[in-house]
């Protein structure tokens, strides 16, 4: 491991203590994680990884290697106790995958296909199709949380620039900066940007913009409840240290799960967090849709409507108070093969 970091660190031409600086670390840690003397910690190898332009997996199995045989030794008993853990951590994975029900693995196998179909009539791809299906989600993403625009007076709002009488403010610059978050995330997707925190903030900022601009890109420093549900985020002391774990989870899981499950547990676990004041949901359905996007798939579209709000409200709050993700990501999957389903019936045409 300690080769890897110091051939990546001199391979980017960083210096020990510009290196130091980027991590939030002293520079003397630098040079003893490269000469062998000092482990870095979990949270360290993540950063290294990420400033360092090292693999996390490749990185993260190294330091798992060596904490091993720091911890353990060599000798005949720790090989039969090894066995032992290896047994226990197949039959746990073997356990999680599992957990994934029939119904589920039929919709992503359905959804594939679609993805599949989907990639030849990509050069069939319309900006005024693209425009109207991005209106419809600025739409429905703020009437969930109780704007009241119409479809038609949130196109009049944003194409057109004008007032709507009896509309508030806040309901004009909800439409209005819902779409520059939605063009903010495209941009991070044609520049293949890599999602981190300070591109969380910055959706965040741009969905707050001119509503409450002292907490627009800020974790909220107050505890918060959330309405009509049995779920209480944690206290605002604990969101930067949640959060940290949240983009840890993000980059050792981006690889390993299907990126429809991926981006309904990135909405999930950034909506039970709650590490805003406001615009929580409106951040968590952008986040969600950002994955789906970088992956080829088409926007999820969680509609407004009663119904379909009380479902999602529903399957979202017990993922939050019993662990139960199955019927959230099983919603998800299900908006986003109806999404597709739509937009290849219009392209097609």
């Amino acid at each position: 491991m300690k080769a890897l970091l110091k051939n990546a660190r001199e391979n980017k031409n960083i210096k020990t203590r510009e290196l130091a600086q980027l991590i939030g670390i002293d520079q003397a840690l630098i040079s003893k994680f490269e000469n062998g003397s000092r482990k870095p910690t979990r949270d360290q190898v993540a950063k290294l990884a990420q400033v360092l332009d090292i693999d996390y997996e490749t990185l993260m199995i190294s330091w798992l290697k060596e904490k091993i045989l720091n911890e353990i030794g060599h000798d005949n008993l720790t090989l039969r106790a090894m066995d032992m853990v290896r047994e226990e951590i197949e039959n746990s994975y073997i356990s999680r995958k599992s957990i994934i029900s029939n119904n589920l693995k039929t919709i992503l196998n359905e959804i594939d296909a679609l993805k599949i179909t989907l990639n030849n009539f990509r050069v069939l791809d319309s900006f005024k199709i693209l425009q109207a299906l991005e209106l419809e989600y600025t739409y429905e993403s703020n009437r969930i949380e109780g704007n009241t625009l119409t479809l038609h007076e949130t196109n009049l709002v944003i194409n057109e620039g004008l007032t709507i009488s009896g509309k508030s403010m806040r309901e004009h610059l909800e439409a209005i900066n819902h779409v520059e978050a939605i063009a903010y995330i495209k941009q991070l997707i044609e520049r293949n940007f890599s999602f981190n925190e300070r591109e969380l903030l910055s959706i965040h900022n741009l969905i707050l913009r001119g509503i409450i601009p002292e907490d627009a890109g800020r974790y909220r420093r107050v505890q918060v409840m959330i309405k009509d549900s049995n779920h209480m985020p944690p206290q605002p002391l604990l969101v930067p240290k949640q959060m940290e774990d949240y983009f840890h989870w993000m980059e050792e899981n981006k690889n390993k799960l299907h990126p429809v499950i991926l981006a309904a547990e990135i909405h999930e676990r950034l909506a039970t967090i709650h590490p805003f004041i406001d615009g929580n949901g409106r951040t968590a359905r952008l986040i969600m849709n950002l994955i789906l996007l970088q992956n080829g798939y088409v926007i999820a579209n969680i509609k407004g409507d009663y119904e379909t709000r009380m479902k999602y409200y529903q399957s979202l709050e017990t993922a939050q108070t019993s662990g139960n993700k199955e019927d959230f990501i099983l919603l998800i999957a299900q908006i986003e093969k109806e999404g597709m389903q739509r937009y290849l019936e219009i392209i097609s045409k």
